[in-house]
């Protein structure tokens, strides 16, 4: 495959209707659309239509994937819900930039990275990730903070230029959050860095009077605007409404950015460095452990053995009269064994003399005798007189 070119929108505010799907049809013959999705794959060609005419005509939703790199993720919500200083700080590049369409403003993220390898379930990402729409017309700030980083990450602002208001809850992403910074591959070791500098969220339970409370207080234009969402079929209302809730009930901290780009990269090598040390620790931990039990295992086996000499010759005897490859080797692991329990014992010079027997004995068997050989079974080998 030369190329492959994946494409997925989604209405969530308003279904489309048999108009709009009729529309959409004549974009592509064969594409999978419904009356909230429009989905198709190029391997060949290519969209006949601008994504960015389809978000401001129809939808409010959009991934884009391909296998030579590039990734894309695009929101469209009510004007009214957003911070537009905010989103004009922190999306004013090409990788991560925002623009007026009607009543709504339309968030895009780009990334630009090279495919190692092809992962299948990049394509299933948009359910996930598609939540962070409801968080941020909520109030929540973190996926413009993101945003922001994406394009530290990618190279695109001057070294000197500061950071964005901090938003809390960096270091606890929500799930969906989670699922943008593993689909726009965003540094994880970026937004470590960048965490350092982030309240922790506070979360309060709230009972249903507390939100019952919250509704009388709201203003009856914002109610009626509500209620005629919700019987027009806006599929978000509820997320965006229970965002809201939170958003004015709890108590939100955002701190003023003071860093530099060019500090948070260099924060960003250094959380590499530490997770990197932390990873070769813990390696080597595991191989330490692993090598004490290997260790255990072996005084065990050879004490084992020692208890069973006898019995262990006639094995090796009885594995090399098979005659086989397999057996021979048998044979070998046994020998070799026992000569480690005859060192332990001090009786070396007894298994010697025993080796020696059995090499007079298979003086015809080449094959046996060279993988005695190579083993290092013979009488004289390894011996401080040989």
């Amino acid at each position: 495959m030369s190329e492959y070119q994946y494409y997925e929108f989604l209405a969530i505010d308003r279904r489309l209707d048999a108009r709009a799907q009729q529309e959409l049809r004549a974009v592509s013959s064969r594409a999978r659309i419904t009356p909230t999705r429009f989905v198709n794959t190029y391997e060949w060609g290519d969209l006949r239509s601008d994504p960015r005419a389809l978000m401001a005509s129809h939808f409010d939703a959009f991934l884009y994937l391909t296998n030579w790199g590039t990734r894309q993720l695009m929101f469209k919500m009510p004007s009214s819900v957003l911070d537009s200083e905010v989103v004009q700080r922190c999306c004013a590049t090409d990788t991560c930039c925002a623009w007026a369409s009607g009543d709504s403003v339309i968030v895009s993220l780009t990334t630009e990275k090279d495919e190692d390898y092809w992962d299948d379930s990049a394509e299933q990402s948009l359910d996930s990730i598609v939540s962070v729409r409801s968080e941020l017309a909520g109030g929540d700030r973190r996926l413009l903070y993101l945003a922001w980083l994406l394009s530290v990450d990618a190279g695109v602002l001057e070294e000197a230029e500061i950071e964005p208001p901090v938003p809390a809850g960096l270091r606890e992403l929500s799930d969906p959050l989670r699922a943008v910074v593993e689909f726009l591959r965003l540094d994880d070791d970026l937004v470590s860095a960048a965490a350092e500098a982030s309240e922790p969220l506070t979360s309060m339970d709230r009972s249903a009077g507390d939100a019952r409370r919250w509704v009388a207080r709201l203003p009856a234009r914002d109610k009626e605007d509500l209620l005629v969402r919700l019987v027009s079929g806006e599929l978000d209302v509820s997320r965006e409404l229970a965002g809201r809730f939170r958003a004015e009930t709890d108590a939100v901290v955002v701190r003023e950015g003071t860093r530099t780009v060019a500090e948070l990269q260099d924060a960003a090598r250094q959380a590499c460095e530490r997770r990197k040390r932390r990873a070769a620790e813990r390696r080597a931990e595991v191989q330490a452990s692993r090598a004490r039990s290997q260790a255990a295992a072996r005084v065990q086996h050879l004490t084992d053995l020692a208890a069973r000499q006898e019995q262990a010759w006639t094995q090796v005897d009885l594995a090399i009269e098979a005659r086989q490859p397999a057996r021979y080797d048998e044979a070998i692991t046994l020998l070799s064994d026992l000569r480690a329990v005859s060192e332990r014992e001090d009786r070396r010079e007894a298994f010697d003399q025993r080796l020696r027997d059995l090499h007079q004995r298979h003086a015809r068997k080449v094959s046996l005798l060279q993988r005695l050989e190579r083993a290092k079974l013979s009488p004289t080998a390894d011996r401080p007189d040989a």
